[in-house]
């Protein structure tokens, strides 16, 4: 298997995988009882869109040229989110508190292990491409990399906001 047959498989996973997770973040919406929470997956389900946008020109590029060519794909690109702002944060957990989602503590483990699992394959991947398709690999990795940084930290307080919460009686 020639190396531009390589990357058409990476890449092609890769788009499976980022419409999984999107279809995730979609259905977990309905899940979520609290404003918040919604709209985090409502942005993220947005950047899961600039992603797919994104690996669809690489594929096509692959399959068209035979290359990556990043200069086209720049208009695609974007910053990770940081979500939320300190304060932001803070009442996002006091409200998920408030709401009781001890439900979302579970979807919070599952997006997170989802981006993590990404993050760590677009990294993988980057290690063995060169040139422009390690470059687009390490950006699919930063990107996963901010979203699984932003479910750990709640999946950790939650999940130790609620062993501390009285439960019963």
């Amino acid at each position: 298997m020639s190396n531009n047959e390589n990357l058409i498989k990476i890449f092609e996973y890769a788009l499976n995988q980022e419409k999984t997770g999107m279809t995730f973040f979609e259905t977990s919406i309905q899940r979520m009882g609290v404003g918040e929470a919604v709209s985090a997956f409502k942005t993220l389900i947005e950047e899961e869109k600039r992603h797919i946008a994104f690996i669809t020109q690489i594929l096509e590029d692959l399959k068209g040229k035979g290359e990556v060519d990043l200069s086209k794909l720049r208009e695609i690109a974007l910053e990770p989110t940081d979500y939320f702002d300190d304060r932001a944060k803070k009442e996002f957990l006091e409200q998920c508190l408030y709401e009781s989602m001890v439900p979302d503590v579970a979807v919070f483990n599952t997006a997170w292990l989802i981006e993590k699992d990404l993050s760590e394959f677009y990294e993988k991947m980057a290690e063995k491409a060169e040139g422009e398709a390690k470059m687009a690999l390490l950006m699919l990795a930063r990107w996963e990399k901010s979203h699984e940084k932003f479910f750990k930290e709640y999946r950790e307080q939650l999940t130790e906001a609620y062993s501390k919460m009285a439960w019963g009686g």
